[in-house]
C-alpha cells in the first residue's frame, strides 16, 4: 500500500479505516466494516532515506492505526549479500554474465500471513465460531502472489464475498492484475487524491497514552 498509493505524496497521515469504511460504502451503502488488519514490516533505519526518522515515523503511524482499532500484524525484512546484473542504461538489457555484488532487501512473510489470515477468517464465519456475522473478505493489495488464496476461498466457502482494493493512485495509471479480478466479486481499481485527503488523522490523535503526533516531513 505504502509503495503502491503513498510513496511521495503528502498523504501518509491516512486514517485507514475511516478509508475503507468510504470505499466499502461506495460498492454497498448497506456494508459496514467490522475488522481492519494491517500487516507490515519494521523500516530499517540504515536502509531508509530519513534513518532512524523513518523508522519513528512509522512507529507514531502504527500508534495513530491501534488508536482507531486496527489490528497491526508485523513480519521481517531480511537483507543479505546478493548478485545481480550490472545497470547500464535503460537501453542496453541484463547481462547475467555481467554481475555486481549488492544488498538483497526482501519483505518475508507478509504475503503468506494475509492469505492466511483471510482463509482463517473465512473457516471461521463457516463453522459459526465468529460473534460478528461476516459476509465480506476485501483484500487492499494488488500482489498476484495472493490469486490461489483468493481461489480457495471462493471454492471453499461459496458464501463469502470477496472485494480487491488495489492501491493505486489515478494518475501512475497502473494495469489492474486479472488474476486477481478474477477471483474476486468485485474490485476497486484506485483511490483518488482527493479520497486521500479527505481521510486523514488529525494533526495530533489520542491514544492511551501519549498522543501519536503527526511526523513533520509526512
Amino acid at each position: 500500500m505504502f509503495y503502491g498509493l503513498l510513496a511521495g505524496i503528502p498523504y501518509k497521515w491516512l486514517n485507514l479505516k475511516g478509508l475503507l469504511n468510504h470505499v466499502a460504502y461506495i460498492e454497498n451503502p448497506q456494508t459496514s466494516v467490522i475488522s481492519v488488519e494491517y500487516f507490515t514490516s519494521s523500516v530499517k533505519p540504515e536502509l531508509a532515506t530519513r534513518g532512524i526518522a523513518s523508522k519513528e515515523a512509522q512507529d507514531t503511524y502504527v500508534r495513530a492505526l491501534k488508536a482507531h482499532n486496527v489490528t497491526v500484524h508485523y513480519r521481517r525484512h531480511k537483507l543479505e549479500p546478493a548478485k545481480a546484473p550490472r545497470f547500464i542504461n535503460r537501453k542496453t538489457g541484463a547481462d547475467r554474465r555481467d554481475k555486481v555484488d549488492i544488498w538483497k532487501l526482501e519483505e518475508k512473510e507478509t504475503d503468506v500471513h494475509i492469505a492466511i489470515s483471510m482463509y482463517r477468517t473465512a473457516a471461521r464465519q463457516a463453522n459459526h465460531h465468529c460473534l460478528e456475522q461476516i459476509k465480506q473478505l476485501v483484500l487492499v493489495s494488488s500482489d498476484t502472489d495472493m490469486t490461489p488464496a483468493l481461489r480457495a476461498i471462493r471454492e471453499d466457502f461459496p458464501d463469502m464475498k470477496i472485494g480487491v482494493i488495489l492501491p493505486h493512485r489515478a494518475e501512475l495509471n497502473r494495469p489492474s492484475p486479472g488474476s486477481l479480478k478474477e477471483h474476486s466479486h468485485w474490485m476497486r481499481r484506485v483511490i483518488t487524491s482527493e479520497e486521500l485527503q479527505a481521510h486523514q488523522f488529525p494533526a495530533r490523535v489520542p491514544t492511551h497514552k501519549a498522543p501519536a503526533i503527526k511526523p513533520d516531513y509526512w
